[in-house]
């Protein structure tokens, strides 16, 4: 198979679909490899070692979406890249579709077999093409939170961890998933104060039994939600639907009743967002105010530590990436559930329920296409 690699175009995202390692897994079972012209240059990935892996350079984006049976990204295409994509090209990468109707509609459109690494599902249960970049975000929305608690960058002047004589900040994490797990082992690291809502009272035990009275732990409702928002100086929302927009368990007027100079960092943006008052941003302009509270809303966070997030991501991809090459799009689909579950637009239809059903479109299963 001829697998291409374009230059990610989005804003401020560095990261890229193949390292070297993993072109020369795909050359060394006989496939080529198509990269664009400087693709990894910006995290030190030069196209002098994608050769030497076996890849072959190419000048264009254009190029390699003419060419290649099988595209390689990180992020969903932009509107220029969804214009290229052919039917039956297989374009393998994060969606996030549930709140993206224009990508949506491209997608379908284009005819192309589009598999999202964030709803691939692993043996064991989870999402682990989603799971290295929520592990990313997690630690960084402790970062970010606690640098845009400065002053200088609009939240009240405190100092996370605080200093002896002087009370840490408090931290709420919604949700102990994957995204809360990290956050919280990094809010914890820095000395604050955190409470972690989750409605699954089996994690919630976990935490307790690893962290003990380090951390507070509450069955996520309404009420504690609120109860834990309107004391914290910082908020992250790691809250997941797989597939789905995200669910809004933070509201307006509870934004609005939150500490001036409070953060709220929203990990969910990609799905949408948690937050009412939440809407994407990106590393250039990160924030926003809403009745005094900082929200950092950036939908690529992981594109900040774009080395790291690039091997990380390579880990978790490069096996289906191996299988679709091998045994093309339908033998290793029908071969594989858990990649199955990838397939959220396929052949001018929507093949994932969530997706289907956030959009307005009808759903088709995938198994219907593999028959």
């Amino acid at each position: 198979m001829l697998v291409g690699v374009p230059k990610e175009i989005k804003n401020q995202e560095s990261r890229v679909g193949l390292t070297p390692a993993s072109v020369k897994e795909l050359t060394l079972r006989g496939h080529q490899v198509l990269v664009q012209q400087n693709a990894g240059a910006a995290i030190g990935l030069t196209d002098e070692m994608y050769t030497a892996s076996g890849a072959t350079i190419a000048a264009t984006a254009e190029e390699i979406f003419e060419r290649a049976q099988m595209i390689v990204k990180v992020k969903e295409p932009q509107p220029r890249e969804c214009a290229m994509l052919r039917p039956d090209q297989i374009l393998y990468t994060y969606l996030h579709l549930a709140p993206d109707p224009e990508q949506t509609r491209a997608l379908v459109d284009s005819g192309a077999v589009c598999i999202a690494y964030e709803t691939i599902t692993g043996p064991g249960g989870g999402l682990p093409l989603l799971a290295p970049m929520s592990e990313v975000a997690g630690r960084m929305s402790i970062q970010a939170g606690a640098a845009h608690l400065e002053k200088s960058k609009g939240g009240m002047g405190l100092l996370l961890g605080g200093v002896p004589g002087v009370a840490p900040g408090h931290v709420a994490i919604i949700g102990a998933g994957v995204v809360g797990t990290n956050a919280l082992q990094i809010a914890v690291g820095m000395g604050a104060r955190v409470t972690v809502l989750d409605k699954n009272v089996d994690r919630l035990r976990q935490l307790d039994l690893v962290f003990g009275n380090r951390v507070q732990t509450m069955y996520s409702n309404a009420h504690t939600i609120e109860e834990a928002v309107l004391d914290a100086d910082l908020v992250i929302g790691g809250v997941l639907v797989p597939g789905a927009a995200a669910p809004k368990l933070v509201t307006r007027a509870m934004v609005a009743k939150m500490k001036q100079g409070a953060v709220i960092v929203d990990v969910a943006i990609d799905q949408g967002g948690c937050f009412e008052t939440s809407h994407p941003t990106t590393h250039e302009a990160p924030t926003f105010v809403v009745d005094g509270v900082v929200h950092y809303c950036v939908a690529n966070m992981p594109g900040a530590v774009a080395r790291t997030s690039t091997f990380a991501l390579n880990n978790a991809t490069i096996g289906h990436a191996v299988a679709l090459a091998d045994k093309g799009w339908a033998k290793a689909l029908a071969a594989n559930p858990h990649l199955k579950n990838g397939l959220n637009v396929c052949q001018g239809k929507v093949t994932y329920e969530a997706v289907a059903h956030a959009l307005g479109y009808d759903y088709v299963p995938a198994d219907t296409l593999l028959a």
